[in-house]
């Protein structure tokens, strides 16, 4: 039985299979920053908190560039999407965050929406080709490449980091509160 919350957010799956799961959590933590940005403009997108730049646009455009690095790069070695392929990292290391404020809100969530879909895709080729245990096509620093498991909780954990900074910045923005 599928469960809803009162944000649209679909509940992770008590009694399933690992790969479910696992895909169960991710999806319900992407829900989170979907629901923390719904419905806010530029200037809510760009708005600050505290002494961080943060801002809930940069987190858009950080999670899409982190869902193709992940999921696309690292797992299947796959070039970067066209989004990423001139940035100068070297330059600006936190480009993804530094540029979002020049974005407009429509092409901010595209681009979080079209990488999430690509990860989606990128994600059932793993599992179809060797499952959770699958090592990725990619190592990093040397290390032993990790697997499409070590991957998929490494995202849970990214999006639920930055989803508490997501609330931050909500409540900032209008006062909406919640989870």
């Amino acid at each position: 039985m599928t469960i809803i919350d009162e944000q649209g957010r679909t509940e992770p799956p008590g009694s399933a299979g690992e790969l479910e799961t696992l895909t169960g959590f991710l999806d319900y933590q992407r829900q989170t920053l979907e629901w923390k940005c719904r419905g806010l403009g530029a200037e809510g997108l760009r708005a600050t908190t505290a002494a961080s730049a943060m801002t809930l646009g940069g987190l858009l455009k950080h999670m899409a560039w982190v869902e193709d690095f992940w999921f696309g790069c690292q797992l299947l070695a796959l070039e970067p999407d066209p989004a990423w392929r001139d940035v100068d990292w070297k330059r600006d290391p936190d480009w993804e965050w530094n540029s979002a404020a020049g974005d407009e809100p429509e092409a901010l969530r595209a681009l979080w929406d079209d990488a999430v879909a690509r990860s989606r895709a990128h994600v059932a080729r793993a599992v179809a080709d060797g499952g959770l245990g699958r090592p990725a096509d990619h190592a990093r620093h040397g290390e032993d490449p990790p697997s499409l498991r070590w991957i998929l909780v490494h995202m849970i954990e990214e999006y639920a980091r930055h989803n508490g900074h997501a609330d931050l910045l909500r409540e900032a923005v209008d006062g909406e509160t919640g989870e």
